[in-house]
């Protein structure tokens, strides 16, 4: 991978000149435990030259990293980050701390200095809380130059982040940029200052991007456990020396919380809005509790409306999606769920794309990738055209819905939620309403899906879209249900071809059926199929092939309704499986 001088490596290379700190002591005053929670697996990968990184596999066996030739810039965005330096760590095999030593001492000799593409503010803090977190391991038994070289850079970038920190993207990429800044401070000799720099922009930061609730603007789950884990080690960092800042501590009680209430019942997290179950390992460092209780309100953690029920967690898209700068990798997931039994996850969205490339990213953010009601060729938001956050080029979110409604109620019976968008009313005149009723037990969801042309206006929208089509009265508009399954579930269509059964490796079994009970002339030509599915899991390689349940309909006049239920019929074999904390929450 080659760079040339252009215009940006000079502007960095002056910022970098203007930036490292000058003349004295260059050493570390204190060695943290590294912080990082690697996987074995994706480091004995990238050991053995296969790099899968944002959707691109480079299998390049004995090539140093910064000789690849990357197909797309995230790809090479997250080599120079070194967020990888954790999995490559974590694989305990013989000569891994060696290698990670000379890639770690090559990008020194290379681009040290402010050349190549990795010296944004957020990949910057990134790449320096892993040199920091792994300094014990990787200045251990260096030559006097080496350590020299290693320790030139780290406080070279140290240096850019004060300067530049403020200059990250708001979320996730300033935290990234500050926590890897704070680290610098407390851990360099003579730059204590740094630290003092750091926390005051973390209390900022933290009072403009996690909000009242404990929840962050993009809406992603797996990006607030992010903030959350950086946060703790931002924290115990701190304790180490003093009292913790309010806004620090404060920002955190707020998180716990809301990340407990995105949990399921098996430990993993909502798949919404580009964010995955979270990386193996990354819950257990978050703390279990904060000064706050566990939400139970009723109300939404993050835009999300969440359900537990005797081991049994639905959790449910019940707000507009982002959009802006942030939606880069937002969903139209609107009123979607997911549903899942102990250490079974039954009902899920496919996830997020990114990990396999451009088109598995805009697919994975369809309606359709989702297990709610779509139209035909339609998702209830658009992706808008591309522009530039944080050195990278994302497609926001567009035409949004209008207007999210919803409620809850907690009976002896159960907790219901009725929720409606009307993501469907410029173009069509049609409203989404959906109720789901979770019973006390967890074994049996009752759901009615309905779409509605209520007013007058409406309707005229509707005709127009039916005209626009030229479509035969008779032939209505079509719309689907679509219920994901994930990929570990055996699903097999009954005989009367109403129902599907769903059967969990813990034992337990679902089944699925389309209500008996229709409304609307739209519903009578409701069918049920079992049709193909994917399972986008950045954890692997390649997309998974799963199964999901499509119940069909056709709006005829100006109303359908839908009927089922997802009740179930087998309880697991394995006691164990099923948790005893119904709320779902990271581990302690």
């Amino acid at each position: 991978m080659t760079h040339g001088a252009g215009a940006g490596d000079l502007r960095t290379r002056l910022r970098l000149w203007r930036a490292t700190p000058g003349r004295g002591p260059r050493g570390i005053v204190w060695l943290p435990a590294p912080r990082g929670v690697g996987s074995e697996r994706k480091g004995a990968q990238i050991l053995a030259g296969t790099w899968h990184l944002a959707g691109e596999v480079i299998e390049a066996p004995g090539a140093l990293p910064w000789d690849l030739t990357p197909g797309s810039t995230p790809f090479e965005m997250m080599l120079h980050g070194q967020g990888w330096l954790d999995d490559v760590m974590a694989a305990g095999r013989a000569g891994a701390t060696e290698r990670a030593r000379d890639w770690v001492l090559d990008w020194a000799r290379r681009y040290g200095g402010g050349r190549g593409p990795g010296w944004s503010p957020s990949l910057t803090g990134r790449r320096l809380l892993r040199w920091i977190s792994h300094a014990p391991a990787l200045l251990t038994g260096l030559a006097d130059t080496d350590r020299g070289l290693l320790l030139q850079a780290i406080y070279a970038q140290a240096g850019y982040l004060a300067r530049h920190s403020g200059d990250a993207a708001p979320g996730l990429p300033r935290l990234e940029a500050l926590v890897g800044l704070l680290y610098g401070g407390l851990t360099l000799d003579g730059q204590a200052r740094m630290a003092d720099i750091a926390v005051a922009g973390l209390e900022r930061a933290l009072g403009e991007d996690v909000d009242a609730e404990g929840g962050i603007e993009a809406r992603n789950p797996e990006a607030l456990l992010e903030v959350a884990i950086l946060l703790g080690w931002a924290i115990d960092a701190l304790r180490a020396r003093g009292p913790v800042p309010r806004g620090l501590a404060s920002a955190q009680a707020r998180i716990v919380p809301t990340l407990r209430a995105l949990t399921h019942a098996d430990g993993t997290l909502a798949r919404f809005h580009g964010g995955g179950p979270g990386r193996e390992g990354r819950l257990a460092q978050v703390p279990a509790s904060s000064d706050r209780p566990a939400r139970g309100d009723g109300g939404l953690a993050m835009g999300f409306l969440t359900m537990a029920q005797g081991g049994t967690t639905l959790i449910a898209d019940a707000a507009p999606p982002p959009t802006g700068p942030v939606s880069g990798s937002a969903h139209a997931s609107t009123l979607a769920f997911e549903l899942t039994s102990g250490s079974c996850p039954v009902v899920v969205n496919c996830g997020p794309g990114g990990a396999f490339g451009r088109d598995w990213h805009r697919a994975g953010r369809a309606t359709a990738s989702h297990s709610t009601l779509s139209l035909d060729g339609w998702s209830t938001a658009r992706i808008g055209p591309l522009i530039e956050v944080d050195g990278r080029r994302v497609a926001p979110l567009v035409q949004p819905p209008g207007r999210v409604q919803w409620s809850r109620s907690d009976g002896p019976e159960g907790s219901t939620a009725i929720m409606a968008h009307d993501g469907y009313g410029p173009g069509f005149g049609l409203t989404h309403l959906r109720r789901l009723v979770l019973s006390t037990d967890g074994g049996n969801l009752s759901g009615e899906d309905a779409l509605r042309a209520t007013t007058a206006a409406d309707k005229e929208r509707l005709q127009a879209a039916r005209l626009a089509a030229r479509e035969e009265p008779e032939d209505g508009l079509t719309f689907r249900i679509r219920f994901h399954l994930h990929p570990d579930a055996e699903a097999g269509l009954e005989p009367d071809g109403r129902a599907v059964t769903i059967a969990c490796p813990s034992g337990e079994a679902w089944l699925f059926r389309m209500g008996d009970r229709t409304r609307g002339d739209g519903a009578a030509r409701a069918a049920l199929s079992l049709e193909p599915s994917v399972h986008l899991d950045p954890a692997r390689l390649h997309p998974r092939p799963a199964r999901q349940v499509v119940l069909s309909g056709r709006v005829l006049t100006y109303a359908a309704t839908i009927d089922w239920t997802l009740t179930r019929i087998r309880a697991t074999t394995d006691p164990a499986a099923r948790p005893d904390d119904q709320q779902g929450r990271p581990p302690t």
